[in-house]
């Protein structure tokens, strides 16, 4: 398998709104990639197409090397939980442990029991009477005993106290090491990707902004903090991706493939918010355009 996902110019428009726009893709396999971006930026739309719910109005996509929903043998390498984490409020625990035995033909039910059993969910309280974190719980739980390759979540934890959202990381992350499954995860909080994701979508504005491996982004950005000047008096091969004056003070948000350049200023590394704050902050300056600036000697 050569990708997760793979996207060429893929965009979604509902009437005189684009809610996807010219998105291009390729994520490999076995990472927890987090999918991060302010609401309204295009997540639910992306993995709705991913798992075959949506139909891209242009583009292409392939999900494990496949179109999405292509037949039943791919929807079973597929697991997802919507935002809401959608259960059935008159149906037991229970019910539900045999709902998906019957969907899905490659069930793991020992798994399934022994999550269950591991939350110390009832099985036979109905899910309508669970808290917001058992429901998201036992969404989870039924994703993973589906034995997917793939599980994809759409901000399974927004509704969450922190505590919960803990709860449930811990338990997605201990699932990924059991089962070598590979996860996307949408969010817009980005201290819980940060403990969880080694690779990173910045999705802004229905356009990707950012891709690529987590470890690799950080170490290419950087901040640069100076008595003020102009992106051309900065040296060294650097692409400028944003830029803060005041009245004395410049501060540069930079990418290169190269330590940071030498010279009269304070150079240090972006932390994971920083980064996608930053790309935010671009994206949403339709003015902006990054540059790139090379000295003499780069040349």
């Amino acid at each position: 398998m050569s990708a997760l996902l793979q996207a060429q110019g893929l965009g979604k428009s509902y009437r005189h709104r684009e809610a996807l726009t010219d998105c291009t893709l390729k994520i490999p396999p076995g990472h927890v990639v987090g999918l991060v971006g302010p609401n309204g930026a295009g997540k639910t739309t992306l993995l709705k197409i991913a798992c075959g719910m949506l139909a891209p109005t242009t583009g292409r996509i392939e999900v494990l090397g496949e179109q999405p929903a292509a037949g039943p043998a791919q929807l079973a390498r597929v697991g997802y939980v919507a935002q809401d984490t959608p259960t059935y409020a008159n149906l037991s625990v229970a019910d539900h442990l045999k709902l998906g035995a019957k969907l899905n033909p490659g069930w793991d039910a020992d798994l399934a029991r022994a999550r269950i059993d591991q939350l110390e969910l009832p099985l036979k309280q109905k899910a309508g009477k669970l808290s917001g974190g058992q429901r998201a719980q036992l969404a989870l739980t039924l994703a993973v005993a589906k034995r997917p390759e793939l599980l994809m979540l759409d901000e399974p934890v927004a509704s969450l106290d922190p505590l919960a959202r803990r709860a449930f990381l811990r338990h997605l992350m201990e699932s990924v090491a059991d089962n070598d499954t590979s996860v996307i995860l949408s969010s817009h909080l980005v201290s819980d990707l940060e403990r969880v994701c080694d690779y990173l979508i910045v999705l802004v504005a229905s356009r990707v902004q950012l891709a690529g491996d987590t470890e690799d982004l950080l170490a290419q950005h950087y901040r640069l903090v100076c008595t003020r000047r102009t992106e051309s008096d900065l040296l060294g091969n650097v692409q400028v991706v944003w830029a803060e004056h005041s009245d004395r003070q410049s501060t540069f948000f930079v990418r290169g493939d190269t330590e940071p350049p030498t010279g009269d200023w304070v150079a240090e590394h972006l932390s994971l918010e920083d980064l996608v704050l930053t790309y935010m902050e671009r994206a949403a300056d339709p003015g902006h355009r990054s540059t790139t600036h090379t000295t003499e000697a780069a040349r």
